[in-house]
Order: structure tokens, then C-alpha cells, then sequence
């Protein structure tokens, strides 16, 4: 009985001895695996993900571009204010378009001469023009041409044909 004695007091010893020997793992092991850990964690959830193609840029057409007409007065080419409204839309639209100029369309209706009607739907598209370029469009991006009273876009003969036709039409070109 006292060999086992003697045997349980050293293995008692040696194990007291060991524990003095045992290593604290530093704080700066317990960053590293938390570090780690996030690591693997992010990876993870990253390989989760699809992975995000660009969209493929659709080319803009000029007849994508969308400008509203704006309407005259009868025997005027003065800019009323709903017309200004709309030409400062557009001039918002031809800015995010820069590589797109414009021909501005003076039209006119039926009475006057066919030389009146062609000066006036020309003074017409200058000022819508000219209002245009007061916004930073470029003059050199826009065109005026007068078609008079040539393309009426209502055929009628009354004041609510002619209301249509004293117009400035806007063609969106490359």
C-alpha cells in the first residue's frame, strides 16, 4: 500500500509541476484568430454573391431623344411663358445629350404670303434658338430652317388649326 502511496504523491508532483509550465496564449493570439475568423467569414459571404456584370450601355438614337413643340401667337415670334417652360425642358435634355445637336422648325399658318410666313417661322426658330443658347447649349449644336406655312400639321381652316400650325418643331440630329 505504500508504493501506491508513493505513486499517487508523484504523479500528484509532477502534475502540480506541470501546471507551472503551462503557456497563457498572448492577447495578441486571440486578435489574430478573431482576425482570421472575420477573414474566412467575409470570403464566405462574398462567394455567396453572384457576381455583378455591368449592364451593357444601350446606344441613344436621335429619335430617342424626345423635345415638345412650343407655340406662337398670331403674326408673334415673342416666346409666351408655357413655351419657355418647355424649351428650358428641353434645353434639360439636350444637356444630358451632348453629343446631339438640333434643327429648330419655325412653322406658320396659312394666312400671310408664303415670303411673310417663311421670314416669321424663321424669327420663330431664332428665338427658341437663341433661348436655348441662353441655358449653355452651344449655338454651334443648333440648326434653324422656316417651312412657313408649308407642313401644316392640322389641314383645317380655323382658329384651332392655325393655333397648331404657328409652331417650332424640334428634330433631335447626330
Amino acid at each position: 500500500m505504500r508504493g501506491i502511496v508513493i505513486l499517487l504523491v508523484a504523479a500528484l508532483a509532477l502534475s502540480v509541476a506541470g501546471c507551472g509550465k503551462k503557456k497563457v496564449e498572448p492577447v495578441d493570439k486571440d486578435l489574430e484568430r478573431e482576425a482570421a475568423e472575420r477573414a474566412a467569414a467575409e470570403a464566405a459571404k462574398k462567394a455567396e454573391l453572384p457576381e455583378r456584370r455591368p449592364e451593357p450601355v444601350v446606344p441613344v438614337r436621335p429619335e430617342d431623344i424626345k423635345l415638345d413643340n412650343i407655340y406662337f401667337e398670331f403674326d408673334k415670334y415673342d416666346l409666351t411663358p408655357e413655351a419657355k417652360t418647355t424649351l428650358s425642358r428641353n434645353a434639360s435634355i439636350m444637356m444630358e445629350h451632348p453629343d446631339f445637336g438640333i434643327l429648330i422648325e419655325g412653322h406658320c399658318d396659312e394666312r400671310g404670303t408664303e415670303e411673310y410666313n417663311l421670314a416669321l417661322g424663321e424669327k420663330r426658330a431664332l428665338a427658341a434658338r437663341d433661348y436655348l443658347v441662353g441655358f449653355g447649349i452651344a449655338k454651334t449644336r443648333i440648326s434653324v430652317i422656316s417651312y412657313g406655312e408649308e407642313k401644316p400639321v392640322d389641314p383645317r381652316h380655323n382658329e384651332e388649326a392655325w393655333a397648331k400650325n404657328r409652331r417650332a418643331t424640334f428634330v433631335v440630329t447626330k
